[in-house]
This record gives structure tokens, sequence and C-alpha cells, in this order.
């Protein structure tokens, strides 16, 4: 299945400066029976998010209308714990297509990566400085430059450099799945066959 292609993204962040986040805290096992990549946001930290009478919990982030944007800025150790896909597609679903941190689960990276989700791995002192950034100006814009592989703080213009598979990159940046990256690929498949000698 195929995603919108990335190549810049620039937008406001939610800040989530929680460590070691892991992958039932960011979509429940009960939540899990779904085949399908859809509605899965609506889970998104459910239970960090909604209270057991289902009311919104006032004090968590994606609740207070104070942040918004594409991006999510988690702490260290970000998307441990089981290998579970749903994860990444809740993330994606809610509709964020970057999440950074200062240290991923690589499990964790690898989904987000297979669906269109940018995990912008930084140092700490950055991650420490765009938080900080956030905290004195929630409307604080962050460039996501996934060709020259920077991350930018628009209003200061500090900014880091990330690193990223080459192959989930080309991907990323046309939109492809695994599949997709095949299909691209079927023509010189099929002139490879052609040419083969038996």
């Amino acid at each position: 299945m195929a995603y919108d292609s990335f190549h810049t993204l620039e937008s406001t962040a939610v800040p989530l400066p929680i460590e070691n986040v892991d992958t039932d805290q960011i979509i429940p096992a009960r939540f899990l029976k779904a085949t399908e990549r859809k509605g899965f946001g609506d889970n998104l930290f459910r239970d960090w998010r909604f209270d057991q009478n289902n009311n919104p919990k006032e004090e968590f982030v994606l609740n207070n209308p104070t942040y918004s944007g594409k991006i999510l800025v988690g702490g260290h150790n970000f998307g441990s714990g089981s290998s579970r896909e749903h994860a990444a597609w809740a993330v994606y679903d809610y509709g964020f297509r970057c999440v950074v941190s200062s240290f991923f689960a690589d499990i964790f990276k690898n989904n987000c990566l297979n669906i269109g989700v940018l995990p912008v791995q930084v140092s700490e002192e950055f991650l420490k400085t765009i938080f900080e950034a956030i905290e004195e100006n929630p409307k604080t814009e962050l460039l996501i430059d996934l060709p020259n592989q920077k991350i930018q703080i628009n209003s200061t213009g500090a900014s880091e450099s990330f690193e990223i598979n080459a192959y989930k990159k080309e991907n990323m940046l046309n939109g492809y799945d695994d599949i997709d990256y095949l299909e691209s690929m079927k023509e010189d498949i099929k002139t490879f066959g052609v040419n083969r000698p038996l």
C-alpha cells in the first residue's frame, strides 16, 4: 500500500517529553483486532488521553489545543516494547508524519519507515533544545528536510543532521512501500529475465 511521498515537512510540533514510551502505551493491546491500517489514530495513547469513562484527560498533551501539528517530539527510547506494527499505524492514522526522539527502538523505527512516518533521531542536546523552543512558544515550527537529512528549528535556525537508511530514504521520497519498490522495477526485472542466458 503506497503512501504520500515525503520530501520536506514544515510544521508545529506536539511535545511528549516522556522517556521509554512503549508500543502498549502508544496503542493498547485491546485495540489490535483490526487488520487494516485505518482507525487506529482514534486510540493513539488511549489510556493517557481518556479516563475509564472515555472522558478526555485535560492534562494530556494531545487534548491540549495549545499544541498541534504533524510532528510528534518524544523522549528518549521511543517505541520500545513489542514489535506490533499497529503502533506505527496509530501514529500515522492520527496525522503525524514525523516523530523526533533521541533514540528509537529498532522495530518501531522500521515499522514507521515502512508506512510513511519519518523517525528523526537527534542528539540528546538538540532534543532538549527542541523541547525548550516549543515550551517557550507552542507555535514554533520545525523543518524536516529529508533530501538533505536535516532538522531545523525555524525560529532560531538551529539545526542538526540525521541518519536514514538509503533504501528507506528513496522509498519515502517516492511514497513507496516494499511492494511498490519492486513494482517500480518491473520493466528492469523483465528486461533482465529476457536477456539472462539460460
